[in-house]
């Protein structure tokens, strides 16, 4: 078993914990994956998939530890599903809401946000459009969001590795933050009396926000100062699925239309 240093907390934020068979040797034979740790659990049968997996973890000369069935479980934070496997992924593109606004330069920023989405393929679906956007950041709260696991990893097709994510609480915490560093805050509301496609612009600083998939744009980010956007629609359809409109607002403010 390799030695590994444990991460300081800001890079450990860094990691996602992909778990179950599949997945974690889908994971080791894709080249751009920075993989880093291989958790197995001493009660696993050798053999199979299993098989596969230590080879490849081999072939990247991969730290790797045993643990008991309970202590992978607490690793993987599903042990129903884990199958006695987990894989650390570094993602580096992945930072602290707070070590962003640190940093922000004098540049135009867009930033995306979804405030109680809790469906992990709307949410899976929103990364990617994003990435393939060009967004400068997503907000990716602790708190009202899905877990990163594996449905969200899926319905990205694997571009949440490779994403700009901000960890945060809470979206609405951290569009309070982003109001005080100069944002903009951008609701997508159906009824904004500015729609998304007028051509006005946007500011230099920019946060566009989608509300859940029942309860909308929550009471605290209606609260804070801001605009209200809405999506024309015609035939009588209220409204688009959020992933939809995720993909919409994505290109549309990363240029700048």
């Amino acid at each position: 078993m390799s030695e590994f240093r444990k991460p300081e907390r800001q890079e450990r934020r860094r990691f996602l914990t992909v778990y179950g068979r599949k997945a974690v040797l889908e994971a080791l034979q894709d080249p751009q994956m920075d993989c880093r740790i291989l958790h197995l659990a001493r009660s696993n049968r050798s053999g199979g998939v299993l098989k596969d997996i230590q080879r490849a973890a081999a072939k990247r000369a991969l730290d790797f530890r045993e643990h008991t069935r309970e202590e992978l479980a607490r690793i993987s934070r599903n042990g129903r599903q884990d199958q006695g496997v987990a894989l650390d992924v570094y993602c580096p593109a992945m930072r602290e809401l707070d070590d962003y606004v640190a940093s922000l330069a004098d540049v135009p920023q867009r930033l995306l946000a979804l405030d109680g989405v809790t469906n992990p393929q709307n949410m899976g679906m929103v990364i990617r459009s994003a990435a393939a956007a060009g967004i400068d950041g997503v907000l990716y709260a602790d708190r009202g969001n899905p877990a990163l696991g594996p449905l969200v990893i899926k319905a990205s097709a694997g571009t949440v590795f490779r994403a700009p994510l901000l960890r945060c609480q809470s979206v609405s915490t951290a569009s309070k933050t982003l109001c005080d560093a100069d944002f903009t805050l951008y609701r997508l509301q159906a009824s904004g009396r500015r729609t998304l496609f007028d051509g006005k612009g946007f500011a230099s600083r920019a946060l566009f926000v989608l509300g859940g998939e029942s309860a909308g744009i929550s009471r605290e980010l209606s609260a804070l100062p801001g605009e209200n956007l809405s999506i024309p629609m015609s035939n009588g359809v209220e409204s688009l699925n959020v992933a939809v409109s995720g993909a919409l607002v994505a290109y549309l403010a990363a240029t700048g239309a």
